[in-house]
């Protein structure tokens, strides 16, 4: 796509879906991930990334095509291609793996305030009503505004590493230095930061807000680039978390159980300023992300079952869908204010989980794809096919060492 004022004008105005579902991304559990690969395993993941990123371009284009052409969400052409019961099933395993998630957004929410001396029975609240709120009585084009400043909080992680100092020349090494390690603990985390960059629910949010915002067929160039504009910040703020985190907390051996750990960490090894920046962050992806994954949701359950969904409805027009949402926010809200819940576990599992479901949902996506009766011109192209396949194949491999090292 040229660069002149037509395309930019373009671009504006298809811009919001790929760079918002790619920066939820980095939600609690994400940024959880990422930290304690980065103070657990030093910059030996950040090899990972260059992979991860070129598959979750592809992967996210691929619905955001979907979506232009056929004017239709992933779940609702699951539905209509293959089955009610096949899509009953893949709905419940996404629905619970997405409750854990949006836990795991309001206890990132809890510890990012308590660091700023704010209780989680204050917090937590006070989280859940703003974000019900905002998307009961905002239209999607005010929402996705919002969404869309969200994302520029994200820098403070970038902020946050060059603060932190790390060694350039090593970092940049084992960026392109690939290390491989057979320790059950290796391959857990390694599927849990493929699993949290490239999430299941991303696919379903991504194609139904595509379709929501009404994208058009000779749109679909820009919508193109707001896709993969989305998947190069999401992966680079990863990048800097890993960075911020191997430069402290793995070079002084400190361990940690979750991002607030990371952020209070952070204050005597790279000053106040930094730890208070991965703070503020952490709280912003947080929020974020506790309006979208209880959305996204609610976009593929209610697509799945053939029910009316959207921003732009209420609980009269599409009462199965504003009850979904609200029903995940208070469940996700209420676990949390449970003395002693086991939030680490809850946070860390449920990025193992999403890695563990992303071939099933990459398996629908490909043949969906590539249904020419469906797509028309616009099915993949046999580059496209050869990464998503060995994504698929690379993500069993994966998940099928972890069980066998686990056991043996």
């Amino acid at each position: 796509m040229k660069l002149n004022r037509k395309n930019i004008l373009l671009f504006l105005a298809v811009l919001g879906p790929g760079i918002i579902t790619a920066n939820v991304d980095n939600d609690a559990g994400g940024i959880t991930t990422y930290s304690v690969a980065g103070a657990q395993f030093g910059y030996t993941l950040l090899w990972t990334l260059i992979p991860i990123t070129v598959a979750l371009v592809v992967v996210q284009e691929m619905v955001a095509r979907m979506g232009v052409v056929t004017g239709k969400g992933l779940a609702d052409l699951i539905r209509e291609r293959f089955g009610v019961k096949i899509t009953f099933y893949l709905m419940i395993s996404l629905l619970l793996a997405d409750l854990g998630n949006t836990v795991a957004e309001f206890a990132g929410w809890a510890s990012s305030l308590e660091i700023f001396g704010v209780s989680k029975y204050i917090a937590v609240p006070i989280g859940a009503f703003l974000v019900w709120w905002l998307v009961l009585k905002g239209t999607y084009k005010f929402v996705e505004k919002i969404f869309l400043f969200s994302c520029t909080i994200f820098a403070t992680y970038i902020i946050s590493a060059f603060m932190a100092g790390p060694p350039w020349g090593q970092v940049l090494t084992q960026t392109v230095k690939p290390t491989f390690d057979m320790k059950p603990s290796y391959l857990m985390m390694l599927i849990g930061v493929v699993g949290t960059t490239i999430a299941p629910w991303m696919q379903f949010y991504l194609q139904s807000a595509v379709v929501e915002k009404g994208v058009k067929v000779e749109q679909y160039k820009a919508s193109r680039w707001d896709v993969i504009v989305g998947c190069f910040m999401t992966d680079i703020v990863a990048f800097f978390i890993i960075v911020a985190c191997g430069a402290t907390l793995f070079t002084h051996g400190i361990k940690i159980n979750d991002a607030a750990d990371a952020a209070k960490a952070l204050e005597p090894l790279a000053g106040k300023y930094a730890s208070v920046l991965f703070a503020i962050g952490l709280a912003n992806a947080s929020l974020f992300a506790a309006s979208i994954l209880p959305l996204a949701t609610a976009y593929y359950v209610c697509e799945g079952m053939g029910w009316e969904s959207g921003i732009n409805h209420d609980f009269t027009s599409a009462p199965q869908f504003m009850w979904l949402y609200t029903a995940l926010i208070a469940i996700g809200a209420l676990i949390i204010l449970i003395p002693d819940a086991p939030l680490v576990a809850i946070m860390l599992i449920s990025q193992v989980v999403n890695g563990v479901m992303l071939p099933f949902v990459l398996i629908f996506m490909l043949l969906l794809i590539n249904n020419k009766a469906l797509m028309g011109e616009h099915v993949n192209s046999k580059v496209y096919n050869v990464i998503s396949w060995a994504t698929v194949i690379v993500m069993v491999v994966l998940t099928l060492a972890l069980v066998v090292t686990s056991v043996t």
